[in-house]
């Protein structure tokens, strides 16, 4: 099974193929996506990609986290599972009263 892989601070440049590439050099990337902002189609200067499996991954982070590219120390770690069940408004699913009564 693949490994995800988290890459930040990434120079605004950067597109999926260019990231896909950089990191290619160390396995099989099986998907590599830059985000970017939904209004403006700009990148927010992160991504991520799926190695073909946790070797090829640690190779990537070990060779490619803090290294510069394009004029930017990058970061290259493991990306964290996305937290399920998140509710709308960006809370916790509790009233914010701002006295300390919760709700």
């Amino acid at each position: 099974m693949g490994k995800k892989l988290y890459c930040g601070n990434l120079s605004y440049d950067v597109s999926s193929s260019d990231l896909e590439k950089l990191l290619s050099q160390y396995g099989t990337v099986t998907s590599a996506e830059v985000i970017t902002d939904r209004m403006t189609g700009r990148s927010k200067g992160f991504g991520f990609v799926e190695m073909g499996s946790a070797e090829e991954a640690q190779a990537a982070i070990a060779a490619l986290n803090g290294q510069d590219h394009m004029g930017r120390t990058i970061v290259v770690n493991e990306a964290k599972p996305r937290a399920d069940g998140r509710r709308g408004y960006g809370g916790n699913g509790r009233r914010a009263y701002g006295d300390g009564r919760g709700g």
